[in-house]
């Protein structure tokens, strides 16, 4: 199904909005039980103690926010609990070219934490983020002698700023503008038992009016680059009908400059890779638990750390 992740450092270094990283892996062409409605419960734990500068050389949280004393601390650790609460409806009437329409709802909640909590002054670090809303057009799978070979989808995402931001120090939940951030989903069976997905997207942000001030001081307005963003995922079925084990994986990369009062910047574009195992338990025909962690890399201008993700998917 439908999901995004948060983009972390809000406004402390790394500022596209909050996307799609690892979120959704296996069988991501289709819904896993048909038409109707589905609630997904998300649970991601995310953990980093590397910022990532314009060259991917690390920089340490006292270069990037003013420390709260006197010391000189030159490490220091992030980490993020995000929830997301989704919910799906699937319908059985074809609209165009023989897409059946359906529309998501995802409101994300977000904790941060930094440590040792002396090393910069922050405010709320809690928080309601930005409302996902997407409609979308889902196709029938293409069936096979031995049962379906693809599934796919298409829909347009759109972030509406409407999560708790702040121009001062802090870390938001809210990005305080509009995103687009349409994607086409996929899977193919290989066989009765292997199976490979992914979800492509791309990003478009417009202008922030009010930009941070500890980041960018003298800032009016802020626009952040276009992005290109996907998950890919593999999976064996070990257990027929009830488990598949696999590899997941993630990119985010920036493809144009980031503006600051309407000068480009080019030193700001951001990207990073994760990768790392998974498993989808099926629970029953309405039920289906996943689990994945993703290890990353390459990470330039963001945080690079480890992501943890469950979803509970539930067909009513």
């Amino acid at each position: 199904m439908v999901a995004m992740s948060m983009s972390l450092f809000t406004t402390v270094h790394a500022d596209q909005p909050p996307v799609n990283l690892g979120f959704t892996s296996f069988l991501d062409g289709g819904p896993p039980a048909g038409p109707g409605w589905y609630y997904a419960q998300y649970v991601q734990y995310y953990t980093a103690d590397k910022i990532a500068g314009d060259q991917g050389n690390e920089l340490h949280l006292p270069q990037v926010l003013p420390p709260r004393g006197p010391q000189d601390l030159t490490t220091a650790g992030v980490d993020a609990w995000i929830f997301l609460f989704q919910v799906v409806y699937q319908s059985d009437h074809a609209v165009l070219w023989g897409g059946k329409w359906g529309l998501d709802l995802i409101l994300p909640y977000v904790e941060f934490d930094i440590e040792p909590d002396r090393v910069v002054v922050l405010g709320d670090s809690r928080g309601w983020g930005d409302l996902l809303v997407g409609p979308y057009l889902q196709w029938d799978p293409v069936m096979g002698p031995a049962g379906p070979r693809f599934m796919h989808r298409v829909e347009l995402q759109v972030l509406l700023p409407t999560g708790e931001y702040d121009r001062g120090p802090d870390l938001d939940p809210g990005s305080n503008f509009l995103s687009l951030d349409p994607y086409w989903a996929a899977t193919v069976f290989i066989g009765r038992r292997w199976t490979a997905s992914w979800r492509l997207h791309y990003l478009w942000n417009s202008r922030n009016d009010a930009p941070d001030y500890l980041v960018f001081p003298e800032a009016d307005t802020l626009r952040w680059g276009q992005a290109v963003h996907g998950n890919l995922a593999t999976a064996w079925e070990l257990v027929p009908g009830r488990l598949r084990l696999g590899i997941n994986g993630y990119f985010l990369r920036q493809i144009t400059d980031t503006t600051v009062d309407g000068v480009k910047r080019g030193d700001l574009r951001e990207q990073v890779y994760g990768l790392g195992p998974g498993l989808v338990w099926h629970v029953g025909r309405d039920d289906h638990l996943f689990v994945n962690a993703y290890f990353e890399a390459g990470a330039e201008n963001r945080a690079e750390g480890t992501r943890i993700n469950l979803r509970y998917v539930h067909h009513f």
